[in-house]
């Protein structure tokens, strides 16, 4: 007989209590070890999985990070599935619930809204689409061999207390739920995921959508500013020249080369598409829980540096890609090794990749290392489609139908809930599940044109890379077993999405780069806006832009190539890739390091590239703090914060009460002279602030200049990713600004709800503000301030749900999170513990992991992880490395096989 609810939410309230009495390490009964404990996976001795041809060796370190040691490929990937299954099945499943949009069959009502925008996406059909007809058969045998060994584990632990702590509590309102099968598709989807973390610029497109009903197109340039080329550089340095048949050839040399982009201006679009495109955002921002947030300003570091420039005679690699954090960490770090390489066995490799993914994602095999840091390029477009009536939609004045399918999504302890995804040319409409949107734009202006009268609205398509099937899986396995540059290039001819800058080290010797990725060619257009999709001009060509003239370099004659995110070429290269490029202020930091060691002779050590990667340094500080210590203060209260920037050395160390107060300048300048100027809709619910309006009502709100008056707007946004986040793209604005002491981006309404204009007094009141807000938050006596005080990270556990209708919200996760942590460095440092200006200061998107790979001895690489192998809450492992990565630590992780013996602690056999 079905417990009732009621008995259920008895049963968690039990269970909470024994976790507490677990988690406390007190006199802890039976029932809470058995409940808490049951889960965690058997690390020695032997195991039976069905399948096998021979016993699979299992070697974890103290940190429980396995090493698998078997005869055959099939075997190590079957392996790899039982292993990953005992440490992380509970992610691994919710994870593919999130790509195949079934999260309301674990979690209840509260995700449908979600299910329904991810099922009208796709992602888990295009993945079954690349299982069916792109992937090769060998990279089809290890999916299967994958699946088969999570299967094999599966079957032993089909769910409960036995399977992990959070499927006990699942079960406390979900009693019926059980996983399902692993199968390849499941592996395949969680790219997609990926993709669309690092999908580029489709947030912009919004934003800039957005911004056009309150400001001009030239103010809208100031707000995206051009790429920096002169002072930021690119990755190949100089464009290199595309030959007649389209092929690339790389630069002869690295030296700087100027350029500019021209920004193009929006159209002016009417209230109802706006209203579309804020309800697209919205759905686009409440992903971020799950996947972790996406656009401009999180992006991750990669450089790699010759034998010619180190103290071991060998490559030196380095790599940090930024994500959100969580609990358990994205990343999954083992190594997977044949006893003997042959053709039956052809691995030999080791590093990170995601619970639920076969192969290694980033790091190295016996003969190269490879690392990675997203590219940026626009595969994201958004097209505004008219709509003629339920199942047409116009291209070129005639009609064409929708592409129409149905979706059934089961929810938990509900009744199902039956949505009709309808399909463009130019892609799924993702405005369509919800009924305002469905009504929006009936009498919306495009452009200059008279209101549209014979549409019935208008819908938002979505043009997207990842739903095209690709075959980046097959790209995995090759990067894993890549030899050298060829077969490296070739493995990145194949790895489709998401878009990446993939970095390349040799035990010869040899360092290089290559951009892969299937990039769109565009009609009309050039991404920055949404398109009208009426018009076929704009559609993407049929084809992507051929691999052969992507942009790479190999062994340039600088002896190192620096990736993070800053342009990948000049102006003169003519593909378009993207006009949304992050502003390369870590990329240029990081150059001008390596440079500065390399200076008359020099050499870069390991500790070198370690320490690199911890640098802390504020980029913006040293163009804004002279102009702040020079600002007179006559309030002693103020003055006194004002000293701390005195002697700063602008690193932002945890410590630091100097960069505790710069940040805060730094915020309230943001705030007062540019969100005060944003829309109410393009702030987050609950945010209030003083801003200037038009007196005149026919005038945008936000227009700078003219006769104002001040009034009091609240957020009405559910986020607030136009808003100013303090990235690098905001420093670059602020940056250009400054030469304009008397731009009306410096007039703002002070405490006293004054107008006032000019940059002096803005930085006085920014000064002001702060002192008062960090008062707040850390006392009067600024001897005590601390920039870690304020920026903390917490690493949540987000798979059971983060708001009201999560099933184990408070106290459960209170268990499950850990932290807070004071961090150092700051959004657009090379340390980058990134957090949003507009929000607070707590930390957002962080350094997931850190590698500093050695081609000279394999042995001494070092390797961190910002949580633990372990997904088990309470486990030795669940969060055993987070201290250490919070210090900017690293830990040597063995790879040769006297090593790795050496380092096990435990040892478990699986056996046919």
């Amino acid at each position: 007989m079905p417990r009732s609810k009621k008995f259920r939410r008895a049963r968690l309230i039990v269970l909470v209590l024994a976790v507490l009495l677990v988690a406390g390490a007190a006199a802890s009964g039976w029932y809470a070890v058995d409940t808490v404990r049951s889960s965690f996976p058997q690390l020695s001795g032997t195991v039976k999985v069905a399948g096998l041809s021979s016993a699979v060796d299992v070697k974890r370190d103290a940190n429980g990070i396995p090493q698998l040691y078997a005869d055959t490929s099939a075997d190590l990937f079957k392996a790899q599935g039982y292993v990953q299954a005992q440490d992380r099945f509970w992610e691994m499943d919710v994870r593919r619930h999130i790509t195949s949009g079934r999260l309301s069959e674990m979690f209840g009502a509260g995700q449908v809204d979600t299910d329904a925008f991810l099922r009208t996406m796709g992602w888990h059909d295009v993945a079954q689409q690349e299982w069916d007809k792109q992937l090769s058969p060998e990279t089809k045998k290890y999916l299967q061999a994958y699946s088969d060994g999570v299967n094999a584990w599966l079957a032993e632990h089909p769910g409960g207390k036995s399977a992990s702590l959070e499927y006990a509590l699942l079960g406390t309102v979900n009693g019926d739920y059980k996983p399902e099968q692993w199968t390849p598709v499941d592996s395949i989807a969680w790219l997609k995921a990926m993709a669309w973390n690092l999908s580029g610029n489709l947030q912009e497109e919004i934003d800039r959508s957005l911004l056009s009903q309150s400001f001009s197109p030239d103010q809208i340039a100031q707000l995206y500013p051009d790429y920096p080329y002169d002072r930021n550089g690119t990755i190949v340095q100089t464009t290199g020249t595309m030959t007649t048949d389209g092929t690339y050839k790389p630069p002869p040399a690295a030296v700087n080369q100027s350029g500019a982009t021209g920004q193009s201006a929006g159209t002016q679009q009417g209230a109802a598409v706006t209203k579309a495109l804020q309800n697209v955002s919205d759905q686009v921002a409440a992903l971020p829980q799950l996947l972790g947030p996406q656009g401009q300003g999180i992006g991750s570091n990669s450089w790699v540096v010759s034998g010619d420039h180190t103290t071991t005679g060998k490559p030196l690699m380095a790599n940090d890609p930024h994500l959100g954090p969580g609990m358990p960490s994205v990343w999954y770090q083992m190594g997977l090794h044949c006893r003997t390489v042959n053709a039956n066995c052809q691995f030999d490799t080791t590093g990170f990749t995601f619970a639920g993914m076969p192969g290694v994602v980033i790091g190295h095999n016996q003969n190269i290392s490879w690392g990675f840091t997203n590219l940026g390029a626009d595969v994201t477009d958004l097209y505004l489609e008219k709509v003629t009536g339920p199942n047409t939609y116009l291209v070129d004045n005639k009609d064409r139908q929708f592409v129409t399918r149905q979706e059934t999504i089961k929810v938990a302890g509900g009744s199902d809930r039956v949505i009709t995804v309808r399909t463009t040319d130019n892609g799924p409409l993702i405005s369509d599940q919800s009924t305002e949107q469905q009504q929006v734009g009936t009498y919306a202006p495009v452009g200059n044109a008279a209101p549209d009268r014979g549409t019935s609205g208008y819908g938002i398509a979505l043009k997207w890379t990842a739903l095209d099937p690709g075959r980046t899986m097959d790209a995995v396995f090759e990067l894993d077993r890549a030899a050298n540059w060829n077969d490296f290039r070739a493995a990145a001819n194949d790895f489709a999405v998401p878009a990446q800058n993939l970095i390349y080290a040799d035990t010869k010797n040899n360092i290089g780069y290559q951009a892969p990725g299937e990039i769109p060619v565009r009609g009309k257009g050039d991404g920055t806006y949404p398109a009208p999709g009426w018009d076929s001009a704009y559609d993407w060509k049929p084809d992507y832009l051929p691999f052969k003239s992507l942009p790479y370099v190999y062994n340039p004659p600088t002896g190192y190539i620096v990736t993070a995110n800053q342009a990948v070429a000049d102006p003169s290269y003519k593909p378009l890739l993207t006009k949304d490029w992050e502003y390369g202020t870590r990329a240029k930091e990081i150059t001008d390091q390596i440079g500065a060691k390399l200076r008359n002779g020099g050499k870069i050590s390991p500790d070198d590239m370690q320490s690199m990667q911890l640098d802390n340094t504020s980029v913006m500080a040293r163009t804004l703090v002279p102009m702040l210590v020079k600002v007179p203060i006559g309030d002693p209260y103020v003055r006194q914060a004002q000293d701390l920037l005195k002697d700063w050395n602008y690193n932002q160390d945890a410590d630091s009460a100097a960069a505790a107060y710069y940040n805060g300048v730094w915020r309230q300048l943001l705030i007062l002279s540019f969100g005060q100027k944003f829309p109410a809709s393009l702030r987050a619910k609950g945010d209030c602030l003083l801003v200037q309006q038009k007196a005149d009502a026919n005038q945008p709100a936000g227009s700078l200049g003219g006769e104002t008056k001040i009034v009091t707007q609240c957020g009405a946004r559910a986020a607030n990713q136009a808003q100013p986040d303090g990235g690098d793209r905001w420093m670059e604005v602020v940056r250009q600004q400054l030469a304009n002491p008397t731009s009306p981006w410096w007039d703002y309404i002070d405490s006293n709800h004054v107008q006032q204009h000019g940059l002096d007094n803005l930085l006085k009141e920014a000064m002001k503000d702060a002192r008062q807000d960090l008062t707040a938050q850390l006392g009067k006596d600024i001897s005590t301030w601390s920039w870690g005080r304020l920026h903390t990270l917490d690493l949540k556990e987000q798979t059971l749900g983060v708001d009201d209708s999560s099933i184990a919200s408070g106290l459960v996760h209170r268990l499950l999170n850990r932290g807070p942590y004071q961090l150092s460095g700051g959004s657009a440092a090379v340390n980058a513990s990134g957090w949003t200006a507009a929000s607070g200061y707590q930390v957002d998107w962080i350094p997931s992991m850190r590698m500093v790979v050695d081609l000279s001895d394999f042995n001494a690489s070092r390797w961190i992880n910002v949580g633990g192998e372990s997904g088990h809450a309470f486990h030795a492992n669940y969060n055993d490395q987070t201290d250490l990565w919070s210090q900017g630590k690293l830990l040597t992780w063995a790879y040769s096989g006297d090593a790795v013996d050496k380092a096990t602690k435990n040892r478990l056999t699986l056996t046919p």
